[in-house]
């Protein structure tokens, strides 16, 4: 066995979801790559979808983009968001997709005739993509979060397939990191540890034995708790890692740090420590954000607010421009579908800024071009995101164009001024999945432009996920209206930007900006706007 092969960490989850393994495994990656060893994560998700890009938002969250084009599970932001290092396709595996690979590969005769089974064909090729990043030669560490709870029938494959790569690599090239939950009993007054013993129990009755076991608990673990945990999970006392309820996911790096969990990492992976971790910008940027200046209110208008990660790239994108800014930044939900002309100024005043979200269907869109004529014609500064680009232009075309009927032809196939309209590839597409503009695009920025200004450069690149376009059959009509388009795809001509010139701050961009902040490198349109919002309240 090569000693300088690449190594795997695998972090599974018991007792109950939403855990947060996403979260462990980024501030574990954090610390990995702080330390200086060259480290990624990849989400496993057990469900049938092929990739989350057709699911509902109030099913599972928003769907976040990579640089490649693929639409993968929210947990990727994290990981980009915590190690500042894109991912793309390879980091986010679904059961449809294993099971459409394997299908395909049988209609092909890959399989010489033979019975297509769960072992070895779907585990063979689960193990395949659990081990693409590390054969990258990339890497020093793969880190594969398996998403879902042990004991799930969906997540069986996936915990055969770690079972048996774990025995495939071989000692010290590999770990398991099992995440639980340690209730906590008001009536009893304690903590409960069985909880985790039969979580670990049946993880080790699919063959695998956890080495490591970080505990999510509402209170601190005592020493004596720990040692029981130690004792009947059958882990070392140093591997039960405490994971306490923390004001802010960035503090869970510090905390992992104080537990020894990267130590532990390493030493059961017969790694050396190398240096201690180099959390200096980290830590930074955390003072900042528990220390700000001055407070600002931001309206988030969108169809569903009801569940926070329905947005949760540009929630976290406001944490990171407002400590860029020492500003906190309050985020305030508006549901546009309950939001009109009647009422928009009672729901939208007081805010220090407005921010229009994406989304899709016709549902809540008249709520959106309300708020966009409120924030234009109050002189609040505004901030509109793919869908809340659109309705900034049909808002325009339509109160100040006089275009009464403009529209986008996703809400109304029949509008006489669809300003808003499908790309001509687009027309004849029946498949809902993987068939938007996705991933990243170029954008030429206009001289003497706000973006310009914002970007300080002449040419971006950022990601994208739409099917509807800003119609150039009306692009001269709106900029001599003042309306301008200040970024524009130089291979299209697609418009990408557009800003308004008398006004303190209003924009909308076509593309996701949110995708790309992360701690490290906070977005400069999230930034600028946050600045914008501090300088209107003063």
């Amino acid at each position: 066995m090569n000693p300088t092969q690449t190594k795997y960490i695998f972090v599974t989850g018991g007792v109950t979801s939403s855990l947060g393994k996403g979260i462990i495994a980024a501030s574990l990656a954090k610390l990995l790559q702080a330390r200086g060893y060259r480290t990624t994560i990849q989400k496993f998700d057990p469900y049938i979808n092929v990739d989350p890009g057709t699911l509902n938002p109030y099913e599972h969250g928003e769907c976040f983009v990579t640089d490649d084009g693929a639409e993968t599970d929210l947990d990727l932001g994290h990981y980009e968001r915590f190690l500042n290092v894109p991912t793309s396709q390879a980091n986010n595996v679904t059961t449809g997709r294993v099971y459409l690979s394997v299908i395909e590969k049988e209609r092909r005769g890959e399989f010489l005739g033979k019975t297509v089974q769960v072992v070895p064909h779907i585990t063979n090729e689960i193990k395949e993509r659990m081990q693409l990043l590390g054969k990258s030669g990339d890497f020093d560490i793969v880190i594969t979060e398996i998403g879902g709870t042990v004991g799930d029938i969906e997540s069986l494959p996936y915990i055969e397939s770690v079972r048996q790569l774990v025995w495939e690599l071989g000692e010290n090239n590999s770990i398991v990191i099992h995440l639980t939950l340690v209730p906590f009993l008001a009536a009893a007054g304690e903590l409960k540890t069985k909880p985790t013993q039969h979580s670990v129990k049946t993880l080790m009755e699919s063959g695998i034995k956890a080495d490591i076991l970080v505990c999510r608990t509402e209170h601190e673990l005592s020493d004596e708790l720990r040692q029981k945990l130690a004792l009947f999970c059958n882990v070392k006392r140093e591997a039960v890692i405490q994971s306490i309820d923390a004001s802010t996911i960035y503090e869970v790096p510090n905390l992992m740090l104080e537990e020894g969990l990267d130590i532990v990492a390493l030493k059961k992976l017969n790694l050396p420590k190398k240096a201690a971790p180099d959390l200096k910008t980290w830590n930074t940027f955390l003072h900042r954000l528990k220390h700000p200046k001055q407070t600002v209110n931001v309206g988030l208008v969108g169809k569903y607010v009801e569940l926070q990660d329905s947005y949760k790239s540009i929630l976290e994108a406001f944490i990171h421009a407002g400590a860029a800014n020492q500003t906190k930044v309050n985020v305030i939900s508006i549901h546009s579908e309950y939001l009109d002309e009647a009422n928009a100024a009672e729901q939208l005043q007081g805010l220090d800024g407005i921010l229009v979200a994406p989304g899709f269907g016709g549902r809540g869109i008249e709520g959106k071009i309300e708020t966009v004529r409120y924030a234009r014609e109050n002189n609040i500064p505004f901030f509109g995101i793919c869908l809340g680009m659109q309705m900034a232009v049909i808002e325009y075309a339509r109160t100040v164009l006089g275009l009464k009927d403009a529209n986008s032809t996703e809400m109304n196939e029949e509008t006489k001024h669809p300003v808003i309209s499908l790309m001509e590839e687009q027309k004849t597409i029946t498949d809902k999945g993987g068939t938007m503009r996705l991933g990243s695009w170029k954008c030429d920025l206009t001289e003497g432009s706000l973006a310009k200004e914002i970007y300080g450069k002449s040419q971006i690149q950022e990601r994208h996920r739409h099917r509807y376009e800003f119609n150039n059959e009306y692009r001269k009509q709106l900029e001599t209206a003042g309306l301008k388009a200040s970024g524009v795809n130089p291979d299209t001509g697609l418009v990408e930007i557009i800003e308004l010139e008398k006004h303190p701050f209003f924009i909308g961009v076509q593309y996701h900006p949110e995708y790309k902040s992360t701690v490290a490198n906070p977005h400069p349109i999230f930034v600028s706007f946050v600045a914008a919002m501090v300088k209107h309240k003063k």
